[in-house]
């Protein structure tokens, strides 16, 4: 998924969005997160939801963590917009919540679209 996540943020900052969870394509974020604590790392991710307008979550592939920042999010009021490859198996729990936008896209030159049609330029 790292390439799909790398294109995302791509797709983003040439919209003018700044993207302030960037680390998460990188190729070494395991070793860098290995190196800080759990809590760190939950501190962290929060923040960076409470310091932004919207979540943009790529959840082809189920995350127990993405799922934990969603609802978070949810919580909290923001725009939350999930996208996802059209073959996968997306929860319920996503796809059944009227707070959530999420939707399915079937290449990557798609998202430059869904990101223009659901997230306001900065």
């Amino acid at each position: 998924m790292l390439p799909a996540y790398i294109r995302i943020i791509e797709k983003l900052k040439n919209q003018g969005h700044t993207v302030v969870s960037e680390h998460v394509a990188s190729e070494v974020l395991e070793e860098t997160e290995a190196k800080i604590t759990d809590e760190e790392i939950f501190k962290n991710d929060l923040g960076y939801i409470d310091g932004c307008e919207c979540l943009v979550a790529e959840v082809t592939v189920s995350s127990i963590g993405v799922g934990y920042e969603i609802g978070y999010a949810v919580s909290k009021g923001k725009l939350v917009l999930c996208v996802y490859r059209e073959e996968a198996n997306v929860s319920a729990m996503v796809r059944g919540n009227r707070q959530i936008i999420s939707v399915p896209y079937t290449n990557m030159e798609e998202l430059g679209h869904i990101f223009t049609m659901h997230l306001l330029s900065n």
